[in-house]
């Protein structure tokens, strides 16, 4: 087994798979993290990766976005494996036997939602009836540990399911301001239900910090996603509503989003509420410490989503609908960051430094010696794109796709036109006959310190395995790996290049290990 890279060497030299846990093939119609994450790990092992990169895991809601979560601190009780949970007695076979059948190569989420809720409200109860005190004093340990965010996270999904998910601007105003005397009655009516989603989110982070513990001692890291707006309809906004420029009735005064760019003509109004900076300053931003420092409890490495948006962000009126219309607001900037450091240490961060990126973005990323990214599909317009591997320096992270782009195969018969694939072939010395793997080769050979791959990339997927279409509201975010996926030949092909370019942390794989060719 290969060593995990300790503090001082958070970048070395590397390579990595981005693959969200619900794409992972498996039972119960969604990847887990279960023994399908495991074997996961092993293959990731076997092919001489290092880094595991991931979506935000926190809890999805309407759109099923993982960047649009009911909370910025609980985990996603959807990728609870209920298989663990019969290992665990929490479960027994015929609380499984009649589950519906769900589809294999798509997340129905609805259904999905219907079975994780009956068998995750069923291991309650058999927990209540059945734990040890030990077990019971283990769970409320934990739930002391986490009441930062855990007490009112567990109450505002308690009402939230009492009220059919409604969202909680159209709850009753003594709940939706959060009055004491109406806090304290639903507390006590909805004590049941407050324990359940506390053990949820238990269960969660229990079955997550083996998978962890398991994936470290392979030497391979994990690599989060922080965005750094949060859903308006969540219990953050919820609960700390001084935080936000919200109006007296809790709604937005203006959202978040993008002024037109590579992806959308319009713009993309993502309709987060914005942040009051003045307000979190006087608190001396100890929300965003607390907001960092649970990420880093779950992963080595957090890329902060849109990061120019600590430089300056685009405010949108909340009634708009595009971003068109819109400006820049300065952002917190470096204060923010010292902080951060102050009271964390070093920043295992990655700068997400796409889109609109100004001098003073990378003066702040800079600063901090935050590696940005380097997206391979963006390079072909002329020999002085930044993205081209020439340009790269090594405190980067370099993607031939991300989960926002078309599969390679597919972008590259369908989105790049004559000029730019003259210059492609100019500048591979040749047309690619697969086109995936000519870039994968070049993300490996670059300078950069990490390349990470796409899971559909690696196996010369298309089109209909594209994780996310930024605009599109509609069949996003439901893809799923095949069955037979972690079997394919590509597994040693990746293998190869990987020592071919240096990127196995320790090197100590022989070139005999694997085949020739790539």
């Amino acid at each position: 087994m290969r060593k995990t890279p300790g503090a001082s060497e958070a970048f070395p030299r590397s390579s990595g798979i981005l693959l969200h846990p619900t794409c992972l093939p498996g039972g119960h119609g969604i990847g887990d993290l279960g023994a399908t994450a495991y074997r996961f790990v092993d293959w990731l092992e076997a092919a001489g990766q290092s880094v595991w990169q991931i979506l935000p895991l926190g809890p999805t809601s309407y759109g099923d976005s993982p960047y649009q979560t009911l909370s910025a601190f609980a985990g996603n009780p959807l990728l609870i494996s209920l298989d663990d949970l019969l290992d665990q007695g929490w479960l027994v076979s015929a609380d499984l036997a009649e589950l519906p059948e769900l589809p294999a190569d798509r997340v129905d989420f609805g259904a999905v939602m219907n079975v994780k809720d009956r068998a995750l409200a069923t291991a309650h109860a058999r927990f209540v009836a059945t734990a040890s005190t030990s077990q019971k004093e283990e769970f409320i340990a934990w739930c002391v540990d986490h009441a930062y965010w855990l007490d009112d996270f567990a109450l505002f999904m308690a009402i939230k399911t009492k009220r059919g998910g409604e969202a909680w601007t159209r709850w009753p105003r003594p709940l939706a301001l959060r009055a004491p005397d109406s806090l304290a009655a639903t507390t006590v009516n909805l004590g049941t239900e407050i324990q359940a989603q506390k053990f949820r989110q238990w269960i969660f982070f229990a079955q997550w910090a083996r998978l962890r513990a398991y994936a470290s001692a392979r030497g391979i890291r994990f690599f989060g996603d922080l965005p750094i707006f949060v859903a308006h309809d969540s219990s953050d906004v919820w609960t700390w509503r001084e935080f936000f420029q919200l109006d007296a009735k809790g709604k937005p005064k203006v959202v978040a989003g993008v002024p037109p760019d590579y992806f959308s003509a319009t713009g993309q109004l993502w309709g987060n509420p914005l942040y009051d900076w003045e307000r979190l300053r006087a608190d001396d931003y100890a929300w965003w410490v607390a907001r960092l420092r649970a990420a880093l409890e779950l992963v080595d490495i957090v890329r902060i989503d849109h990061f120019r948006g600590f430089e300056a962000y685009w405010e949108v009126a909340a009634d708009a609908s595009t971003a068109v219309k819109g400006r820049w607001v300065p952002g917190p900037g470096a204060e923010l960051f010292e902080v951060l450091r102050a009271e964390l240490g070093r920043l295992p961060i990655v700068a997400e430094d796409l889109g609109v990126i100004t001098p003073a973005v990378e003066a702040l990323r800079d600063r901090f010696e935050l590696p940005g990214m380097k997206v391979l599909q963006f390079a072909w317009s002329d020999p002085e794109n930044p993205f081209l591997p020439h340009a790269h320096r090594r405190n980067c992270v370099v993607y031939v796709g991300t989960h926002d782009n078309d599969p390679t195969r597919s972008w590259w018969q369908h989105a790049v036109d004559d000029g730019s694939r003259h210059f492609i072939t100019e500048y591979l010395d040749g047309e690619p006959s697969e086109p995936h793997w000519a870039f994968i080769r070049l993300g490996m050979m670059s300078v950069a310190h990490t390349f990470v791959a796409t899971m559909p990339d690696v196996l010369g997927l298309g089109r209909e395995s594209r994780m996310n279409a930024p605009g599109e509201s509609r069949g996003n975010w439901t893809w799923r790996l095949p069955a037979t996926a972690l079997k394919d030949p590509a597994q040693q092909r990746l293998a190869r290049l990987t020592w071919l370019y240096r990127r196995r942390p320790d090197q100590a794989a022989s070139p005999a290990e694997f085949s020739d060719g790539a």
